[in-house]
């Protein structure tokens, strides 16, 4: 894994490209602390920062064909590189390493950008044709690499990292107000916007062609759910199967590797099946407090599992104080707010792992690919009120529209009654359109609302049932905006590349053939997953509920953070944009126990404290706080 950046300009000569080049690669150094590369000419800059993972010694980037024409600058790991080096070298390519990266240089000669439909891995990569004098660009399937770009007139910038093209001289730092919305309706932006203003992610599974100042995206893949009328031992050994191959493709480095491991099955998983193959090393993070009981302690159950698989397990605690001092750094890391607090808990026992590992196994990807998440039981649910005579659900109806708010039922009914696709939203809704009214100091010409990027989706996949459409507007939104944009910078942040077997484009392929009744079946989540885990793991292990890495955000601003997030609140930073006196309202009213206002204070201090950093500079990122947590 390493990080890439560059851009196209005609118009600047050889040394201000190398001069600006340098100050880019130098925001993304954590990426790639190994190694460094450049490439220029009269048309572009190709920028790399490599940690070394495959054939230590070579895979200087950026790397070029034999005879200078082609130049690649890559980010990542194919995991099926080895056959399509066999396929190459039997039609007469010849190779100067042993590296996934060159691979791709000589599918590409083949192939052209089209060459990305034969990669099975992570991946974000650009190639610099200088015969055609076009830049080419591509995003793995599920977004589980980072690509940035900026198109500013003629010239065209690119990066792991959106921090590196704020660093050319061009880019200015502007919110995007329109983004600003969505961020606080799902804690996240979706893509392919960003909240830089002119800042776009490029969509998983798109690449580019840039050539005189024109741009060219296209999608090269899509997941398509197509249910089969098939057993679920079908599924079930189906499973077994990939994953197992999924797994043991994932292992290829040359460097020390291990796991993740929560009290979830997902990562569980994961483990079990490493540790059949090698000795493993697993890390696991939890919260030094101990008054909470065991609403937030996923370490006991973490540590049982450890035992069961004898692995070399590394435990961390890290209490409220720690977390908080660490929020500047880990938001600077992030790039753009994503209010999950579960990432600061993933910088922390990333820090832990890259003590000991450079590469580590995680089980992101299973909620989405195996309908893991406790919302999708609410199909069935609201299934039973729809079977009540006509009548009666309209007397409920009407019943339900003269309770007051929180009365039990009142909610069910009136989500019961209104079609899917306006009532999900996806797996966080933080703030309600009034809400955001009052919050937000922008223009009310300009609201938008949820459904402006969730209907796209559910247009999509309104052929599907109702399970399935949570899935893919899930795929397509919370996955590549939340859930991997975390995955990724938070063990970026220590130099640690980090490995999703689920997300293997065979193992989701097949898991979208299962149909609703195996995905929620028996009061189980991931049903199938859960009956093949019980070939690796015992059942207290495969059929654990889901907990989802819960924070004590709530407990920590009535406590241990109350003064830093009054004072954070009550900062001119970001006042043209945000409401303080709600803000501090919202606040007044969480610690006076009228309402549960933890995620919505989360997302507006982490807007913030971004805004800070990236806007307008008034905070610096913290020091490295890894060492003060304690460790065993």
């Amino acid at each position: 894994m390493c990080g890439i950046t560059g851009f196209y300009d005609a118009h600047l000569d050889r040394e201000s490209k190398s001069n600006v080049l340098t100050r880019m690669m130098s925001a993304i150094i954590h990426r790639g602390p190994d190694d460094s590369g450049v490439y220029t000419d009269e048309r572009v800059a190709l920028g790399f920062r490599r940690l070394s993972i495959i054939d230590l010694a070579a895979g200087h980037q950026p790397m070029a064909n034999e005879d200078g024409a082609v130049w690649l600058t890559f980010n990542g790991e194919i995991y099926n590189y080895e056959e399509l080096r066999s396929e190459l070298i039997e039609r007469g390519h010849r190779f100067a390493t042993n590296t996934d990266s060159e691979v791709i240089i000589h599918l590409f000669e083949d192939l052209g950008i089209e060459c990305v439909k034969r990669l099975r891995g992570m991946f974000a990569f650009t190639i610099w044709d200088t015969k055609t004098r076009t830049l080419h660009g591509a995003r793995d399937r599920f977004g589980i690499k980072p690509f940035y770009y900026a198109q500013l007139g003629e010239t065209l910038l690119y990066g792991s990292e959106a921090k590196s093209l704020l660093e050319h001289p061009r880019m200015k730092r502007e919110v995007n107000e329109d983004s600003l919305q969505h961020y606080f309706t799902f804690q996240f932006v979706p893509d392919p916007a960003t909240l830089f203003k002119n800042i776009y992610r490029l969509p998983p599974a798109h690449f580019f062609s840039f050539q005189d100042g024109k741009m060219e995206i296209s999608r090269y893949w899509s997941l398509e759910f197509r249910p089969e009328n098939k057993s679920a031992g079908y599924f079930i050994e189906g499973t077994k199967h990939l994953l197992t191959e999924a797994v043991r493709m994932h292992m290829m480095s040359d460097v020390p590797r291990g796991a993740f491991l929560s009290s979830g099955v997902d990562s569980s998983v994961i483990a079990a099946l490493l540790r059949r193959m090698e000795k493993l090393q697993t890390f696991s993070v939890g919260y030094a407090e101990d008054t909470y009981g065991d609403r937030y302690d996923e370490l006991s159950d973490a540590k049982r599992t450890a035992e069961l698989l004898s692995t070399d397990h590394r435990e961390l605690r890290v209490s409220g104080k720690q977390f908080w001092a660490a929020v500047p750094h880990i938001i600077w890391h992030m790039d753009e707010p994503v209010a999950d607090p579960a990432a600061c808990a993933l910088y922390f026992v990333a820090g832990r792992a890259s003590e000991d590992i450079t590469v580590v196994l995680s089980g992101e990807g299973a909620d989405e690919v195996f309908g893991g998440y406790g919302i999708y039981r609410e199909p069935a649910e609201v299934d039973k009120f729809k079977r009540f005579p006509t009548p009666l659900q309209g007397l409920l109806r009407v019943l339900a529209q003269m309770l007051p708010e929180g009365v039990k039922g009142k909610d069910y009914i009136r989500r019961a009654t209104t079609p899917l696709s306006e009532r999900y939203f996806g797996n966080a809704l933080i703030f309600g359109e009034d809400q955001k009214d009052q919050l937000l100091n922008i223009s009310k010409n300009r609201r938008l609302m949820p459904t402006d990027i969730t209907r796209p989706y559910f247009d999509q996949a309104k052929h599907l049932d109702d399970i399935s459409q949570m899935q893919y507007l899930d795929f397509n939104t919370w996955l590549s905006g939340d859930i991997l944009v975390k995955a990724d910078r938070m063990t970026m942040a220590h130099s640690l590349e980090l490995r999703v077997p689920f997300l293997d484009h065979h193992v989701v392929e097949f898991a979208a053939t299962i149909p609703p009744h195996l995905k929620i079946a028996e009061n189980m989540t991931k049903y199938v997953l859960r009956q093949a885990a019980k070939d690796w793991l015992p059942p207290e292990v495969a059929n654990r509920p889901k907990r989802g890495f819960p924070v004590p955000t709530r407990e920590w601003i009535k406590k241990d953070w109350l003064h830093d997030v009054r004072r954070a609140l009550e900062s001119p930073t970001a006042e043209g944009l945000i409401n303080k006196q709600y803000a501090l309202l919202l606040l007044d009213e969480h610690l006076a126990g009228k309402k549960d206002n933890s995620r919505r204070l989360w997302a507006i201090l982490v807007f913030q404290i971004w805004y800070g950093l990236y806007i307008d500079q008034s905070i610096s990122p913290a020091p490295q706080v890894q060492e003060a947590a304690v460790s065993r």
